[in-house]
């Protein structure tokens, strides 16, 4: 090992220009004063608090204190030590290194020059497999695959494509030759060695060259073409080597940079010929992830690109396939929301095509139009989450909301969760006071009512026959087994459905089969008792005896107004689950099945109105 002589450390020094180092990691702004300023890689920030001064040549955040020149910037950007700081810079600058091999332990010392070899065998590989794809007799299904994808040779050739062939030796022997070693192959991604020797990683198969933001290539992005291909996947990537980091890169980074940094926009597709389409259809901000879903190192490149803070917020756009897959990767992208200050949104096509399939079928315009199309990713996530309950039953309903207030913690700007909860109210078809108070609830501002000391617990854990909200239910059932002969004259119009806990519907379910009596019958409930299971039996004992809260002169008036009270209920919930219907019908575009519940509407309204004047009266 070798140590870098101190004045060609200060010739790179003098000669680098730390904002454009700096710029090809971050979006930097015009600050005043000679001073740029832009979000700090090196901690999360907001707001930013990262600034540059390229006359002195130091950069310095004021929110984690981090600073330094060129040489620090990549070393702690890039987990680099400093000589291979130094190194890098003096390739970018044209500065010729000289090394001291007579010097002490001391300074900085390291292999030198091997992310530089590793970098030029990855150019010059680059440019094997684009040779090959251009030209040779071997690559005609890897160049009918490009052109079936509805790309020229222009594309091919502007995005770097290459092919690898099915030799298994030819990348290597043609490295080789130009003087790189095995070694710096198998390290750098290139080949594998195996007990046969070592072979290319990559055979018989179409390639693309993935970049850094620099635009020098770091590893290759690989798709099967032949049915005797012996790697498994239909794409795969470089392994993770000293240059590539899958979790750290994005496809189409090196074309897309200044457009995303301009715009403060990124689309986000799902792969490579995707990232093509997009740009040849004018969408130049298109990137793409690299055989792993998009993560928290990919938001941070992107947000540092965008500029992307509480006073300048960026946008970025996923897109993914309209099949369940697709729709999974948009709820996994969404729980990352928080990754961006910015608004996320998500623009699926409705046949379930990708941007590449889309431009083959409809042209460019389709393209472009898809991504102007996108919708917030929360109110996609929101559609996923409210499509999966029948919103026809209330008790779905319930759930429903339950489940869709949740999403509201993923939105940042506080006055918009108001506006959400809106948003959930006329999806689901419930009032907006339901939905706040159950978004309150889970975020521990309150809590669901429990049953009382005493109730019967429901079945499978649900709540007890003795909770507020059953208090109607239990007092039909007291009615009816306290005066069956009066209730006889009035059960007709009851059935099942006016009861909505199991215990209430089990109840009168038994006391109808066993027939009500036109006389007073002492052993009617002893009866009733002795035909129902173990769990039901201390309710009908109880409702035998408890008194009624009724306040009416007669039995007759007392059992009518607890009965008529229940179908009251009864026709409250047919009434509720008409208007959420309602709500969530488009009155224009489903005039008829729109009008026609309305006119439901009013006839069920009027019969609630009566029955409740008779329950009154």
């Amino acid at each position: 090992m070798a140590r870098i002589k101190d004045e060609d450390i200060q010739l790179v020094r003098e000669r680098v220009r730390i904002d454009e180092v700096i710029e090809q990691y971050v979006a930097l702004r015009n600050a005043g004063g000679g001073a740029r300023k832009g979000l700090c890689p090196f901690h999360d920030e907001k707001t930013p608090s990262f600034n540059v001064r390229p006359a002195q040549g130091f950069y310095h955040c004021f929110g984690c204190g981090a600073g330094g020149d060129a040489f620090k910037f990549l070393m702690e950007i890039e987990g680099l030590p400093f000589a291979e700081a130094v190194e890098r810079l003096a390739g970018k600058y044209g500065v010729q290194l000289r090394y001291d091999e007579t010097a002490g332990p001391t300074g900085p010392r390291r292999d030198p020059r091997q992310r530089q070899r590793l970098l030029e065998a990855h150019t010059a590989a680059g440019e094997f497999y684009a040779n090959a794809l251009a030209s040779s007799p071997e690559a005609m299904t890897a160049r009918q695959f490009v052109t079936g994808r509805g790309f020229d040779q222009n594309v091919a050739e502007h995005f770097g494509l290459g092919y690898a062939p099915k030799s298994g030796k030819a990348l290597a022997d043609h490295l080789r030759g130009k003087g790189f070693t095995e070694e710096e192959l198998v390290v750098g991604g290139l080949a594998r060695r195996s007990s046969r020797g070592t072979f290319d990683a990559f055979q018989g198969r179409l390639l693309w060259p993935i970049k850094e933001m620099t635009g020098e290539i770091i590893g290759f992005g690989a798709r099967r073409l032949y049915d005797d291909d012996f790697m498994a996947g239909k794409y795969v990537n470089t392994s993770e080597t000293p240059l590539y980091k899958k979790t750290k890169v994005l496809y189409g980074i090196d074309l897309a940079r200044r457009q995303i940094s301009g715009s403060s926009q990124a689309v986000v597709v799902e792969g490579y010929t995707d990232v093509m389409a997009c740009h040849q259809a004018g969408v130049n901000t298109a990137v793409a992830t690299c055989g792993t879903a998009f993560g928290e190192g990919h938001a941070r490149i992107l947000r540092r690109l965008m500029l992307d803070h509480d006073a300048f917020r960026g946008e970025v756009i996923f897109t993914f396939d309209g099949d369940e897959a697709g729709q999974r990767a948009a709820i996994k992208s969404f729980e990352g929301d928080e990754e961006f200050v910015g608004q996320t949104y998500v623009a699926v096509e409705p046949r379930g095509m990708d941007p590449c399939d889309l431009r083959l079928a409809d042209g460019d315009a389709a393209v472009r139009e898809l991504i102007a199309s996108r919708i917030p990713l929360y109110r996609f996530v929101l559609d996923h989450t409210i499509g999966q309950y029948d919103l026809d039953r209330a008790d779905q309903r319930v759930d429903a909301v339950r489940e869709a207030v949740t999403l509201a913690t993923a939105i940042r700007d506080a006055s918009k969760i108001d506006g959400f909860l809106r948003e959930v109210a006329g999806r689901i078809g419930v009032e907006v006071e339901q939905v706040r108070s159950e978004y309150r609830r889970s975020r521990g501002g309150g809590r669901r009512e429990t049953a009382p000391g005493g109730g019967t617990a429901g079945p499978t854990g649900g709540p007890s026959f003795g909770a507020p909200q059953f208090a109607d239910e239990r007092e039909a059932i007291k009615a009816l087994a306290q005066y069956p002969h009066v209730a006889a004259r009035h059960v007709s119009d009851l059935d099942e459905g006016d009861f909505t806990h199991p215990f209430g519907q089990r109840l009168w379910t038994a006391m109808d089969a066993q027939g009500w009596p036109e006389q007073p019958d002492p052993t009617w409930v002893s009866r009733l008792s002795e035909s129902l299971p173990d769990e039901l039996r201390p309710i009908l004992a109880r409702a035998a005896v408890e008194p009624l809260t009724a306040q009416e002169k007669t039995v007759e008036r007392v059992v009518v107004s607890s009965l008529v009270r229940l179908q009251v209920l009864t026709l409250g919930r047919d009434i509720a689950d008409l208007k959420s219907r309602l709500q969530r019908t488009n009155p224009i575009a489903e005039a008829d099945a729109y009008n026609r519940m309305f006119g439901e509407l009013i006839a069920l309204e009027q019969q609630h109105r009566d029955l409740r004047e008779q329950a009154v009266g």
